[in-house]
């Protein structure tokens, strides 16, 4: 008789959520998908929740029915109540939004928005969002470094989703401070951010009533997001003010904090795969962007803006991954881990800008599939193929141990991403000089011959 060889020991799951988890948690999002890729945990919150990590399973649970989006199916402990969220939204009474309804709300209100929010809204916008992205280059252009989190990829999605939505010039600063909170605190303390988000609740409030006292009167055919939601309210739609104030919030919230880290994450991933950025580079000088277009989604998939998608709570019981799910408990999609499953992608950890059989889940998938994705591909795709035109030499300026992602449970990305280039007039002055011959500084030519 044979002795039986005894089962090699699983190990132990990875600690979750810790910072060093934040700097790389694909190891343990590989863990979970092989030994639990349904997983109830406990949350830094102390809410509990089921992972869901394995890209068929997430897919399927993403389109589930019974999987509301409408936090009152949560059957949360008293220290549970109101720790899911967008935090400040329920006492600024503004939950009436995409995030956290389920049909029929959901299907008038997104079919509103979608009125508003149009392919071609977006290709008209294509200019601006290239005319943002210039100016914002130029303020560091000439200095030879910047932080391109703080200097370009959060002030750029503000600024365009402000224009967007129609919030006059001489206020967008102040939604680009209320932002800011919102970002520096999306891991930490709520109270910060739920000031944040009162204030702009206050504000979008008395915008939608001028404007919509504009249009009463006839003063302006009010082209932006905001004025064609009143204008879908005011033709028998029932688009209250407070629905219309919750969706202008939540596409401001989730237009800007997506496209950061679109772009800081895609950034910092060319700058760590130097072949795939030079490939790109040489498809752009070529004028070739079929490359930008698989690249911008390969991105998406490799290290998305969006770690796990917005909460679900099971209607009733059911069974995902054969593990079953009792009636009002919460499930989070792990986004970033379905989208490394090596069942679904041939190598996921693979950054391949070429890659073509992409059908990744980055803005989700369903009735709830992103809204804003054409508006986030369009700035992120401006805004990298720019970079890498005006500063080709771009280079990371930290050793990437030294980085720090921000804490929070759904969104991914830097705090901070500080780069190193050629200021742009040195590297024009080098192209003009022929080789060997003195430039004007060295021959003493005066300024201006």
């Amino acid at each position: 008789m044979y002795e039986q060889t005894p089962a090699a020991p699983v190990p132990a799951c990875p600690e979750l959520f810790t910072w060093e988890f934040a700097a790389d948690p694909y190891p343990a999002y590989a863990w979970l998908r092989e030994h639990a890729p349904v997983r109830r945990t406990e949350l830094p919150s102390g809410v509990e929740a089921w992972l869901v990590t394995r890209y068929a399973d997430a897919r399927e649970a993403l389109a589930d029915p019974r999987l509301s989006k409408n936090p009152q199916h949560h059957s949360e402990a008293a220290h549970g109540k109101g720790k899911v969220g967008i935090p400040g939204e329920r006492s600024a009474n503004l939950m009436t939004h995409l995030l956290n309804i389920d049909p029929p709300d959901h299907t008038r209100l997104r079919r509103l928005v979608s009125k508003a929010f149009t392919p071609r809204t977006v290709a008209r916008f294509a200019p601006r969002v290239q005319e943002l992205t210039d100016q914002l280059i130029d303020g560091f252009a000439e200095r030879g470094e910047a932080d391109l989190i703080h200097e370009f990829a959060f002030p750029l999605p503000i600024y365009a989703i402000c224009d967007l939505l129609g919030v006059p010039r001489e206020d967008q600063d102040d939604f680009r401070d209320w932002a800011g909170m919102m970002i520096r605190h999306g891991g930490g303390p709520r109270g910060g951010v739920a000031r944040s988000v009162k204030k702009m609740r206050a504000y979008l409030a008395d915008l939608i009533h001028r404007k919509r006292e504009s249009l009463a009167a006839e003063e302006t055919e009010g082209e932006d997001l905001i004025s064609a939601l009143i204008r879908a309210s005011d033709h028998g739609e029932h688009l209250t003010e407070n629905e219309a104030a919750a969706m202008a919030f939540i596409l401001l919230f989730a237009g800007f904090e997506t496209t950061v880290n679109l772009i800081g994450n895609g950034t910092y991933a060319l700058l760590r795969n130097p072949e795939q950025r030079a490939r790109l580079q040489a498809a752009l000088a070529a004028g070739d962007e079929e490359l930008l277009a698989t690249g911008i989604e390969e991105l998406l998939r490799y290290d998305g803006p969006v770690e796990l998608a917005t909460w679900r709570f099971a209607t009733q019981e059911l069974t995902i991954g054969g593990q079953r799910i009792a009636a009002g408990d919460p499930v989070l999609v792990v986004l970033a881990a379905a989208d490394r499953d090596p069942e679904r992608f041939d190598a996921p950890d693979t950054l391949d800008l070429g890659r073509r059989d992409n059908q990744h889940l980055g803005y989700g998938h369903g009735i709830h599939y992103c809204l804003g994705a054409p508006l986030a591909r369009l700035e992120g795709r401006t805004a990298l193929a720019t970079l890498l035109t005006r500063l080709p030499d771009l280079r990371l300026a930290a050793d990437p141990d030294d980085l720090r992602w921000r804490g929070g449970l759904i969104m991914r990305g830097l705090r901070a991403l500080p780069v190193g280039f050629t200021p742009e007039s040195a590297r024009e002055a080098s192209r003009e000089t022929p080789s060997g011959a003195p430039d004007a500084a060295q021959s003493g030519a005066p300024k201006g011959a």
